[in-house]
């Protein structure tokens, strides 16, 4: 019940203001149950919906103010938020489904996305492949790591790894974007 309300959380909080993905959670998950990792996907799916759509309807209903909150969220800038508004104009909702691939945070897209025209069904829609691929996809690599790479290692070795990956990436991701 705990890895549920956690994932939902995670999720949820992420979508909003915190800047940690829930791949770091469910990532976690994966190196004990892969079974469990994925009912965690699902949880921290639905918890970036409800987080997702509160921002669109903000981002809606105070454009200006919204976006000013956003902006201070660590490792984003008004750089990107421009990036976020001209990609959705141009390319529309494929834009935030590859937004992930570029580490843009789903929650700039989620306060953008009325403002370029884009109903809240349609955002809702692609927010779910937008979300899920990259936590199904972290989760699932993960799982085939500690089972088939690391399948010597006592769980305790692979938290280690686990830990020492993270810190890898965050640190590489927050010096490309040091705002």
């Amino acid at each position: 019940m705990g890895m549920i309300i956690a994932s939902l959380l995670w999720g949820f909080g992420e979508a909003t203001l915190f800047f940690i993905i829930p791949d770091v959670l469910l990532s976690a998950i994966a190196l004990h149950s892969g079974k469990k990792a994925i009912f965690a996907c699902i949880y921290a799916l639905i918890g970036a919906l409800i987080g997702g759509s509160i921002l669109y309807a903000w981002g809606a209903y105070q454009p200006s103010e919204s976006a000013s909150i956003i902006e201070k969220v660590p490792a984003i800038d008004s750089a990107m938020m421009q990036e976020v508004k001209t990609s959705l104009t141009n390319e529309g909702l494929l834009a935030m489904v590859l937004g992930p691939t570029k580490g843009i945070p789903y929650k700039i897209y989620a306060i953008t996305a009325h403002g370029v025209g884009i109903s809240y069904g349609a955002f809702l829609a692609a927010s779910i492949p937008a979300r899920f691929i990259r936590f199904f996809v972290v989760t699932m690599l993960t799982g085939l790591i500690s089972t088939y790479v690391l399948k010597k290692q006592s769980l305790k070795v692979k938290y280690y790894i686990w830990a020492l990956a993270w810190l890898i990436i965050y640190f590489f991701y927050f010096w490309n974007n040091p705002s």
